[in-house]
């Protein structure tokens, strides 16, 4: 790898504290649409929510769908209202990843070039970088609903290295999810870095991580 000019990082559990957020979100749901439930059985509903939403990547028609069919409703709620709540009020739960806001001021600072890919609605992608502040610490955002291709495609993070102007041998991409993030990076070229959180390893791929890591701040001693 020649010396790293860019970093790009993936944003839902790398930068953005994903569970955090959709807990926070889930127990506000849970308050709103189901408050006939006890303290116990409301909080056993948040922990049925988050098991079903797999960490977010159920497909959320279908996942909206079995809300709506499952969840011990007074009054039923249609599949296309959980997807308005959620659309209107799912960004404001937003919280960033411990030591997030420190490593991108020290990656800055230290003269890399920073860029985002992520999967996800335009809207919702977007509300959740300007909710957190992060929009200014990037050269290039690049959304998969906006873009056109999604992640673990090489190509999204081709498209990402153009909008940066640099190689992907220049290039270190951090992610948490090992086939949308570390397969579908190297797969473009580039060398990464694993945010380990809750997805294991699948010893079937045919990439591999530079470096793992536990929190943010351990780059500090890779960069």
């Amino acid at each position: 790898m020649k010396e790293v000019q860019a970093l790009l990082f993936d944003l839902d559990n790398t930068l953005m504290d994903r569970d955090h957020t959709f807990r926070s979100f889930s127990r506000k749901f849970v308050q709103d649409f189901l408050g006939h439930m006890g303290p116990e059985e409301a909080e056993r509903t948040v922990e049925d929510i988050i098991v079903r939403d797999a960490d977010g990547y159920r497909d959320k028609d279908g996942f909206f769908a079995e809300l709506s069919d499952v969840l011990p409703w007074k009054k039923k709620v249609t599949a296309a209202d959980i997807r308005a709540y959620y659309d209107r009020t799912y960004i404001t739960h937003g919280a960033l990843m411990k030591h997030a806001v420190e490593m991108l001021e020290y990656c800055r600072e230290r003269g890399y070039t920073l860029g985002l890919v992520t999967n996800g609605k335009k809207d919702i992608q977007y509300g959740k970088i300007d909710l957190l502040k992060l929009r200014g610490y990037f050269k290039a955002i690049v959304i998969s609903g906006e873009a056109g291709i999604s992640k673990p495609d090489p190509e999204i993070y081709r498209f990402a290295l153009e909008c940066l102007g640099t190689k992907a041998e220049e290039t270190l991409f951090i992610g948490d999810h090992p086939v949308n993030d570390i397969w579908g990076a190297a797969k473009a070229g580039m060398e990464t870095i694993w945010l380990k959180r809750n997805h294991p390893w699948d010893e079937k791929l045919d990439a591999h991580p530079w470096k793992t890591i536990q929190e943010l701040d351990e780059l500090k001693s890779i960069l």
